[in-house]
């Protein structure tokens, strides 16, 4: 199959027609003349014509060279558009960048982030997208996303995982004190009337795949009495004494729900971890490689829980 015309051979065509010289041309483009008089060659083996007609003293070029010069300009001249209306993007001037995270990452970095990147990239628009940490992997792996923040396990397939990069445990918490008196194990979770967010993606949410994974290797079941979509909810209804619940200690305190709420850890702990995904092999975008260092920035400053699984 024969070699594709490539831009560089067009760049250094064009030279030597302006140069008047091969040996000129290479020395303009700081390389060696016989570099250069192969991508030529390579280029007219490509075309099946010669180009120039080359004497001693100079170089001629032939009446298929004399045809080929506007479009070897054209092409030239729309590269170099098109490296320009990219050049925003890669300069952080410009252009849209669309990050995912976890459903209650609003409640603990979203303000934070959004503040802290309007700050160094004022020309670059963000969209901040928080839904469930399935949907985030879906939306990335279709590449609607570039990256995002998630809690594991998801289905990492095309994914890129970068490591753990915060753990939380999630505990128990109820209105009545005597309920939290002692760690609740998975037999107690099952007889207990529990409110569960993240309604619409059930037990495929990562966290609730932990709780139903135990309460399958136990022989029971965990059958909440209510389900709502936010983790807010969740922890206003068992304020009002509805029910308990089960959620991240730091999303908990962060929307001040231990000041009702008295909570106790599962045992074994419930921990979830919480990591940033890309598309395998994707190349990201400079906007996103700045979102993921100011999102890493905040997480190490939020309460971390030693995710190491229990002895």
């Amino acid at each position: 199959m024969a070699t594709q015309i490539t831009l560089q051979q067009l760049q250094y065509f064009l030279s030597a027609v302006r140069h008047g010289s091969l040996s000129a041309a290479a020395e303009a483009h700081f390389i060696a003349q016989p570099s250069l008089s192969e991508q030529i060659r390579r280029l007219e083996n490509h075309l099946g014509v010669s180009l120039f007609i080359r004497t001693n003293r100079k170089l001629i070029l032939t009446d298929a060279g004399r045809m080929l010069v506007p479009y070897a300009e054209r092409a030239i001249m729309a590269a170099e558009e098109a490296a320009a209306a990219v050049a925003p993007v890669k300069n952080l001037t410009g252009g849209t960048v669309a990050f995912g995270t976890f459903s209650s990452a609003h409640h603990l970095l979203h303000a934070d982030l959004v503040e802290q990147f309007r700050a160094l990239h004022p020309r670059v628009r963000l969209q901040l997208v928080s839904m469930n940490s399935v949907q985030v992997a879906d939306a990335v792996r279709e590449g609607e996303l570039e990256a995002g923040l998630v809690a594991l396990p998801i289905d990492d397939r095309g994914l890129e995982i970068s490591g753990i990069e915060w753990a939380a445990e999630a505990v128990y918490l109820s209105r009545d004190r005597s309920r939290t008196r002692s760690p609740k194990t998975v037999h107690d979770l099952a007889a207990a009337e529990l409110i569960l967010p993240e309604v619409r993606r059930g037990d495929t949410d990562p966290t609730r795949r932990q709780l139903l994974t135990a309460a399958q290797h136990a022989g029971v079941s965990i059958a909440p009495v209510v389900e709502v979509e936010s983790p807010a909810t969740a922890l206003a209804l068992a304020e009002r004494g509805v029910g308990d619940t089960v959620i991240s200690l730091p999303l908990a305190e962060i929307l001040g729900a231990t000041r009702v709420l008295h909570h106790v850890s599962i045992d074994p702990p419930l921990v979830e971890t919480f990591t940033f995904i890309r598309r395998r092999d994707a190349r990201l975008s400079p906007a996103t490689e700045v979102l993921i260092r100011l999102t890493r920035r905040l997480l190490r400053k939020l309460p971390q829980t030693d995710h190491r699984p229990a002895p």
